[in-house]
């Protein structure tokens, strides 16, 4: 996923009410970007990091700048969850990703059928489906080492119970963890965050194969250019 525009460079002075971050340009203006980011953004909002803005001129918007990317001592983390599913669509479009290349057909914003609203429905000519959510990942509290989620989740707690459903069902059924930062190697859910979290995906993963969502995680390369998606990273329990 490429920027359709160059981004701009500034610095964080400060992130609050969830969706609203001070920040000052190269040439000293001051700002207030809009933060495409629900979570707590852990070690992330810290004041004086370098970052980068996106800026749409459109008089309809409230804010003109938002925030996309944060520059970090051991490289750059996309901070605007809206872009992970940008980035998987390129990546399902292209087959590279592998255990969902049966289903080439792609939809976006899908109904499960019982009331819950997921990012993709995968569709093959042989007719069987795959219903895939996506969460954009930034959290790494160790080196190596992506988590998620940065905050307690419980509408991530209703996607899971929904894919679970899914499968147990008899229909494909994929979460797709999207680490947007390219300084990790493993994966781990936050525990000591969200443990009921923890718990429900712990449960579904000792389901048996073919009744338990496809549980999945990969990384990308993240620089001021684009977004790249890149390769998978191991899951530890």
């Amino acid at each position: 996923m490429q920027y359709s525009t160059p981004l701009i460079p500034a610095r964080l002075v400060r992130r609050y009410k969830r969706f609203l971050a001070d920040m000052v340009l190269e040439d000293g203006t001051e700002i207030t970007a809009h933060c495409a980011n629900p979570g707590a953004m852990l070690a992330l909002a810290e004041p004086g990091r370098r970052c980068w803005l996106s800026h749409d001129p459109n008089p309809k918007r409230k804010l003109s700048h938002s925030w996309e990317l944060e520059d970090t001592p051991s490289g750059c983390v996309g901070i605007n969850t809206a872009r992970a599913n940008a980035v998987v669509a390129e990546a399902l479009a292209r087959g590279a990703i592998p255990e969902l290349a049966r289903w080439p057909q792609i939809r976006r914003e899908a109904a499960d059928g019982a009331g819950s609203r997921l990012d993709f429905h995968l569709t093959a000519p042989d007719g069987s489906r795959c219903w895939l959510e996506v969460k954009s990942v930034t959290l790494s509290r160790s080196p190596g080492l992506a988590e998620w989620p940065d905050a307690r989740s419980a509408r991530g707690l209703r996607h899971l119970e929904s894919l679970s459903a899914l499968a147990g069902a008899g229909a494909g059924a994929a979460l797709l963890f999207l680490v947007q930062r390219p300084d990790c190697t493993t994966f781990q859910v936050a525990a000591d965050i969200d443990p009921a979290y923890a718990r429900a995906l712990a449960a579904i993963r000792t389901q048996p194969e073919g009744a338990k969502p496809l549980i999945l995680v990969y990384d990308c390369n993240v620089s001021p250019a684009g977004i790249e998606f890149r390769r998978s990273l191991a899951i530890i329990p």
